[in-house]
């Protein structure tokens, strides 16, 4: 899962990276492990910065500062296809043709035959693993078979519509051609998120592509619109331009933002995530009503599990006219335990994450909510901690049924072997994690709190819960293939935070395995020889120009 953010400011004269920088701080739940921004100055030069880190570490007032120009993209991520090199950092840029940025959030499934393509017959050079420097080559190459000196908005779409008939799988993109103007584009069944958004004045408008729009309010942009699926949107100083480039497929937005990665404050295809959340805790309260009824356990108190699933734990307080609590305090210097690597890495940090107020638990029979359970150990961690402060019972209710298949699409739960709920009925999986009992929302209920505040949604993509995958091409050889290569992410990633660098692959200019501390900014630039100590906030000239 990655945020992305593309900005053009009708004032030339003005930078666009301090906006930029605060749009990412507000998408950093979208993605902790690296950061970066790369804008366009005069003439259509570009300047990057990008690193390994969270926004607030890698974008000092000095870096960007340096960030020239009044247009821009910025991208925060956490990698599911790739690693943890901070040579994949984006956005990724290619000079050939013309000069692209790109940010990519998703996950493409059949990248194999696309690298054969790019090698055999496109001739590019793809420099890393991440897919997202796939996609843009396969952008690029497109563009470059019109031939053209100057290309137009014609041009654009009609690469863009090439592309989508070539990739398979979740995309959503925002680009910035030099000198031009920016661009976004979606998947044709929309399942990875992206809008837009304008921000009027008596001199002109600034516009903003983003992948919520928390960003859009907060920077005083209004009129958010999300691209539609198939759709791509190219935005210049002088015109806006909206395509359908690829013919109608089914519209199935991933329902998981709803559930946990989006922020509450975001509106995302129309419908508000904290009135779904609201939805959910009231769908949720009617099953967790039936099966306490059934086994005739008393509940004596409801405690969410911060954050996330807060909205949803009130309205089921209320409805079940239970006392709501907060029994557990959060650090909010510790980042979302699910994206961190490794079982004992997450373990590890949950506790430094949560502290348990023991006068919320002692002698109480506790409902905890929770927003899904995933892998397991996160809940184990912190069913633990409710009975070490004194719990008589923990029972554990969930806003999203069991999580039993991988997610393709962006969301790091590729590997079966992991999900606590993969092979398990509801028992086996509350005796897994140390609950006394595990209530799950049944599916047709979460999909109807969603659709309800948009009923022109027909689907969701709700394939870790089905097995079901929107765009097909799925099947076993590609599941196996993915979870070994996530193995080996997860190793590689896990041996750069701890410091142990000498498992790590020697590949990619600056990245981990070149000696680079994860934190540390890339010291190579696209276009010139890498020289330790140099900050990576460089000039990348084109000379190509637009009229």
């Amino acid at each position: 899962m990655c945020g992305i953010l593309g900005l053009l400011l009708h004032d030339s004269r003005t930078d666009c990276a301090p906006e930029i920088c605060e749009g990412l701080s507000l998408l950093q739940h979208r993605g902790q492990d690296a950061c970066g921004i790369v804008t366009c100055g005069y003439k259509g030069r570009f300047y990057q910065c990008k690193a390994n880190g969270m926004v607030r570490d890698i974008f000092d007032e000095k870096s960007v500062q340096k960030l020239i120009g009044s247009m821009g993209v910025g991208h925060v991520r956490y990698p599911t296809a790739g690693s943890f090199n901070n040579a994949e950092a984006q956005p990724f840029y290619v000079n050939s043709p013309y000069g692209i940025v790109f940010a990519h959030n998703g996950n493409l499934i059949n990248t194999a035959s696309l690298l054969h393509y790019m090698d055999a017959t496109a001739h590019r050079h793809i420099n890393t693993s991440s897919d997202s420097e796939l996609l843009l080559n396969i952008f690029a190459n497109n563009l470059q078979q019109t031939g053209k000196f100057r290309i137009n908005e014609d041009d654009i779409f009609t690469a863009i519509g090439g592309m989508m008939k070539q990739v398979k799988g979740a995309y959503a993109c925002v680009a910035m051609l030099a000198g031009f103007g920016i661009i976004a584009f979606r998947d044709p069944n929309g399942i990875r998120p992206v809008g837009m958004a304008v921000r009027k004045s008596a001199a002109g408008n600034d516009y903003m592509f983003a992948s919520e729009s928390v960003v859009a309010d907060a920077s005083g942009f209004t009129e958010w619109d999300d691209v539609k699926p198939g759709e791509a949107v190219i935005i210049t100083r002088t015109s806006v331009s909206r395509r359908q480039v690829h013919e109608p497929a089914t519209f199935a937005p991933d329902i998981f933002e709803f559930v946990y990665f989006a922020r509450p404050d975001s509106v995302l295809d129309g419908v508000s995530v904290y009135r779904s959340r609201m939805a959910m805790g009231d769908a949720l309260a009617d099953e967790v009503r039936q099966v306490l009824t059934v086994r005739n356990i008393h509940v004596d108190v409801v405690i969410p599990v911060p954050d996330t699933s807060r909205v949803a734990a009130l309205n089921l307080a209320q409805k079940l006219n239970l006392p709501y609590r907060e029994g557990f305090i959060k650090n909010r210097y510790i980042g979302r335990t699910f994206i961190m690597p490794g079982q004992q890495m997450r373990k590890k940090n949950v506790r430094r994450k949560l502290n348990a107020m023991a006068l919320e638990f002692v002698d109480k029979n506790v409902l905890l909510v929770d927003d899904s359970i995933v892998r397991g150990t996160t809940s184990k961690e912190i069913i633990q901690m409710a009975k070490d402060v004194g719990a008589k019972k923990v029972i554990v209710a969930s806003c999203a049924p069991p999580i039993r298949y991988p997610n393709v699409y962006g969301i790091d739960m590729p590997s079966r072997n992991e999900l606590v709920a993969h092979g398990r009925a509801e028992d086996s999986i509350a005796e897994a994690i140390g609950a006394d009992l595990v209530i799950f929302q049944t599916l047709p209920k979460l999909v109807d709190s969603v659709r309800q505040f948009n009923t022109s949604i027909t689907a969701f993509d709700c394939s870790v819960f089905t097995g079901e995958y929107i765009t097909g091409g799925v099947d076993e050889a590609y599941l196996s293939h993915i979870e070994s290569l996530r193995a080996d992410n997860v190793r590689g990633k896990v041996a750069a935070m701890t410091g142990d660098l000498s498992t790590t692959e020697g590949k990619g200019g600056g990245g981990v395995g070149r000696g680079a501390n994860a934190g540390e900014p890339i010291i190579a630039t696209l276009n010139a020889t890498a020289q330790n100590g140099v900050d990576n906030t460089v000039g990348l000239h084109n000379s190509y120009s637009y009229s």
